[in-house]
């Protein structure tokens, strides 16, 4: 990004704790990009959106649908608003899950997560765009009829997001295998179709398997060096905790992830989020896991705000504070939020990000319940 250009970032909140990780967000974020002559703009949402636990306290389902449906296009719009104004980024706290897949259909989003272990790497597209997790209730009494949709269109603009995310993670273009795991025994043979056409018209081989076999499979043979996974939200999200202990990755309250639209009318933007969900019963105690948000904004930084090396040198940081024992309880430490992330911003190496100068907080990381 040229020096003249002032990085424009969006930022969306949710419920429960999404108000203290906004904050701990717009904190790194800014020390990260505290070099750059302009500085960098937040955009934030004006709506705070609604988390599960939230919503539980509306007037049955009636009310919780309805303000799911507003949430839902709210943040659509935002996204779309964002991209017609060229921003390319936008970190967003958790929220209600229904909401979000209503957004996420919309938008055609994909999530992408690479994991590695030593020479063997998994490159994991989730299908965020269609299936169970973007259906619409309708109700009857006693009863819920949940629709969903599958199209080929979506299909194979999935499969061909996948396969360039692949080239990208792997310039020499060696894909091993490409393995799609979806329940398409229950579509009539009209999934299955599809794939081998679009296989077809894009040279490439790719396995279709029931995800139970995909799971059989991992088992008993392992993977390949390489294994591009394009998989349905239905089984990725359920096996994403169990593909992270295969590969020996942290947990995935760790963790952040990015979702790229697909959307013609949002295509370039990605979103960031952390992999945990709301925490509302941590809100306002100053206790949630701030790492996978200080990832997140490292990321943010790096990709989209031109500070090359934020990743590492938080990463760094991290490492630093890992073998202190500076952590939240979740993780066995005694700290509060902001002392991590305090004592994060301390020990960050300011010549790693090239920007001489910058003003990291520091302070000494006072252990929870400690004045």
């Amino acid at each position: 990004m040229p020096a003249a250009e002032q990085p424009v970032v969006g930022l969306a909140v949710g419920r429960g704790t999404g108000p203290e990780l906004a904050a701990v967000f717009e904190r790194v974020l800014r020390v990260l990009t505290a070099a750059h002559p302009l500085g960098v703009r937040i955009v934030r949402s004006p709506r705070r959106y609604h988390s599960y636990v939230s919503l539980r306290g509306q007037d049955g389902p009636a009310g919780i649908q309805e303000l799911t449906g507003r949430d839902a296009e709210h943040y659509e719009r935002f996204c779309r608003d964002l991209a017609a104004a060229g921003t390319t980024a936008v970190f967003r706290t958790a929220i209600n899950a229904q909401s979000l897949y209503l957004v996420r259909r919309r938008l055609r989003a994909v999530k992408v997560d690479l994991l590695r272990d030593g020479e063997t790497s998994l490159l994991l597209v989730r299908d965020q765009a269609q299936g169970f997790y973007t259906g619409e209730n309708r109700h009857t009494p006693g009863e819920i009829t949940r629709t969903m949709a599958f199209s080929r269109e979506t299909t194979e603009a999935v499969v061909r997001h996948a396969l360039e995310r692949a080239r990208r993670e792997w310039p020499d273009g060696r894909i091993d295998r490409i393995v799609m795991a979806y329940k398409f025994h229950l579509l009539d043979g009209a999934f299955d179709a599809w794939v081998a056409g679009i296989a077809e018209r894009l040279g490439v081989r790719i396995e279709v398997f029931q995800p139970d076999t995909v799971n059989r499979n991992l088992i008993a043979h392992g993977l390949p060096e390489r294994t591009l996974l394009i998989a349905g939200n239905e089984w990725a999200d359920i096996m994403h905790v169990v593909l992270l202990d295969r590969f020996g990755a942290e947990r995935q309250e760790s963790r952040c992830t990015e979702n790229v639209c697909l959307d013609p009318g949002a295509a370039g933007l990605v979103e960031y989020q952390t992999v945990h969900g709301s925490a509302d019963d941590l809100a306002g105690r100053d206790l949630v896991n701030p790492v996978a948000t200080v990832r997140a904004a490292a990321l943010v930084a790096e990709r989209h705000a031109g500070v090359p090396g934020a990743v590492a040198a938080v990463e760094a940081a991290l490492a630093a504070l890992d073998d202190k024992g500076v952590c939240t309880p979740d993780l066995g430490g005694r700290h509060s939020t902001t002392a991590v992330v305090d004592a994060l911003l301390g020990v960050l190496d300011p010549a790693a990000l090239g920007a001489p100068g910058t003003d990291a907080a520091t302070g000494a990381a006072a252990l929870v319940g400690e004045p």
